[in-house]
Order: structure tokens, then sequence, then C-alpha cells
């Protein structure tokens, strides 16, 4: 019997961000020459728009966002067809988890202009309302209005990449690339979704590109390293996850992931090490644990391995995979009872490696 190392803990995808753009008004007085000088006067209610816009401008710039909210109100009051206005609102009210309202406002910036921005940032409201379908849709409509928008392109590739079209989210990375050759964050995650497909040279190579691009990517490093262990590279492995660390002292999931590759290449003390520091960084980190106990196991520290999974499973009563290593390590205490209690409850929870262990289970 063995007891299973939980690989979970890859972060392959960037966390999606959001880039404002703004759109600047010039305010210009028209001037007629004839035998007298005659000054056209703009109207009074567009210039107070005008004003407040600008100064929602400043507001949102300086994270104000309430006031920046308020003064975009009075520029939309003065003047009902203030297309910029409607959109740095929507945008703004993102900003304060408003998503009614910022959608409510970029269907009022389309309906004025068909903007290739708002129908950008109205699939970001509708991707943070669960709307996946109609994300997708708007993210198609910004490049139907503009072929050029490398946003566009990531951020429907990171919703295919969702649903599990790692092939269509490929597409859409590479026309990303294409348009913005330097985007790090297109590079990673493309990497990442021929690691699904199981292309690891693929991949390999485009996290390289994403760090040559941007060094500073740790996460990008982290990658790399399971790239690599995914083809058995378990010392090339290692180098990366350090390299990752090295980045950022305090990533956790980089020392668990570096603890991992370690138990692979049969250094058990150096895993046990990586994983008590992911611990320490995150108390409450159940795969460390559930790792840890792993490592204990090789050991033959049975006790130590039945207490690492007793913390996983206190800190997350689902895990399945903490009950099925709880109860191999509870049989080698003899502890009969208690192994098939565990492996019941693993299957329960969906474990299937749990079968072959409760057959002989009452």
């Amino acid at each position: 019997m063995y007891i299973y190392l939980d690989k979970k803990q890859d972060t392959m995808k960037t966390q999606k961000t959001i880039l404002y753009l703004f759109c600047s008004i010039t305010i210009s007085s028209a001037f007629a020459q004839s035998d007298t000088v005659q000054i056209k006067i703009l109207n009074t209610d567009t210039q107070a728009a005008e004003k407040n816009y600008n100064k929602g401008i400043s507001y949102f710039v300086a994270k104000k966002f309430n006031e920046a909210l308020l003064v975009f109100n009075e520029a939309i009051n003065l003047k009902q067809d203030f297309e910029q206005a409607y959109f740095n609102r929507g945008v703004t009210k993102m900003e304060l988890k408003d998503n009614i309202g910022a959608l409510a406002d970029f269907d009022k910036s389309i309906s004025l202009t068909q903007n290739p921005e708002s129908f950008f940032y109205r699939a970001q409201t509708k991707y943070a309302m669960e709307n996946i379908t109609g994300a997708v849709e708007d993210y198609s409509k910004a490049l139907e209005k503009r072929s050029d928008y490398p946003q566009a392109y990531f951020y429907r590739a990171e919703l295919k990449f969702d649903q599990k079209d790692y092939t269509g989210a490929i597409d859409d990375y590479t026309q990303a690339i294409k348009l913005k050759p330097d985007y790090a964050y297109a590079y990673n995650d493309r990497g990442s979704a021929k690691r699904q497909l199981e292309d690891y040279d693929g991949a390999i190579e485009d996290y390289n590109k994403g760090l040559s691009t941007n060094p500073d990517m740790a996460f990008t490093a982290n990658n790399l390293a399971s790239a690599k262990r995914k083809k058995g590279d378990f010392n090339g492995a290692i180098a990366d996850y350090s390299n990752a660390i090295n980045k950022k002292a305090d990533y956790y999931v980089a020392f668990n992931n570096r603890g991992s590759a370690k138990l692979d290449a049969g250094d058990v003390q150096g895993a046990i090490a990586d994983f008590t520091k992911a611990i320490e960084l995150k108390t409450d980190y159940t795969y460390a644990y559930n790792n840890r106990a792993s490592a204990k196991y090789k050991l033959n520290d049975f006790k130590g391995a039945v207490e690492d999974c007793n913390m996983a499973i206190k800190i997350n009563p689902n895990y399945a995979n903490a009950y099925l290593n709880r109860g191999v390590a509870k049989e080698l205490l003899r502890d009969e009872l208690g192994a098939c209690a565990d492996w019941k409850k693993a299957i329960e929870l969906g474990e299937p490696k749990a079968k072959g262990y409760a057959g002989d289970c009452k």
C-alpha cells in the first residue's frame, strides 16, 4: 500500500486584471468672423457636464470612487447623451461592486456609440455576474468592432480555458500574442492550456517566453517547474520552484510544489521541510498537511501521517484524499476499523482509489 500525494496545487492561470480606459474631452470655442466679431456661446449645461466629467476622472484616478460616482451622475444629468460619462460611470460602479448598475451604464454607452471598450467592460461585468455565455458574446462583439484588441482575445481565452475548451483558448491566446508580442500573461496562460492537453514541451516553451518578457512573474516560474515535473525532470522542476520562491519569498504554493518534486526525487526530508514551510506561511493549507503526511508515511512515521491528515480534515471535512491517506496510515497502526471508516468516507466523497482499499471492509 502507499499513501497518495495531492497534486492539485499547480497555479496555472493568472488572476484576471481589469485595464481601465478613459476617454478625454477637449472643450473648444468656435468663432465666426464678419464685419464684427460674433462669439458663439457654448451651452452652459454642456460646459458644466464636461467639467463634472473631468472632475470624475480625477477622483477615479485618486481611487475616490464614491466621489467620482457623484460627479459622473451630475455630468449625465446635465448631458443625457454623454457616452463617455456613462462608460466611466460604469467602470466606477464596477469598482464599487455595483454590477447591475455597471451593466446598465455599459448598455447605455453601447446604445449611443457601439464603443468596443463598452462591449469589453460589459463582458467583464457579465463574467463577474457569472453570465459566462453573455461575457463570451460581448468579448466577440468587441472584436467585431475592433479586430486589433489583444485584451479581448485574452479574456475570451480565459473563459474558454475555464470551460475546458483548451484548443479554443490556445487560438485566442495566440491572436492576443500576435497583436501584443510582449503579452507575458498570454504566454503563461497559453502554456497552461498546452499543459492541459499534455503538450509539455509547448508549455515549457511558452512559460520561458513569458519569463523572458517579464522575469518577475513568480507564478510562471512555478508553472514552468510543474511542466518539467510532468516530464519527469524533477531536478529541473526543483530548480524552477526555487526560482519562483526567490522571486516571491512567501510563495507557499511553490514551497508545497517543490516539496512534491523533492518527494518524487527521493529527498523525503527535504520534502518535509518544504511542506512545513508552506504550512508556516499558510496555516490552513490543507494540501501541504496531506502531502507532509505522504512524506511521513515514507519514513514509516505512521502516527505523524495520521496527525497531519487529522489537521487537513479538520480544516476541510470534505477532503477525500486526506481520508484515503489517513486510512492507509491507520491500517499500518493496526486500527482496521478506523481505516475502513476513513476509506468508506473517501468513497462517499468521490475518491475512486479508496475502493481498492475498502474491499475487505465489513
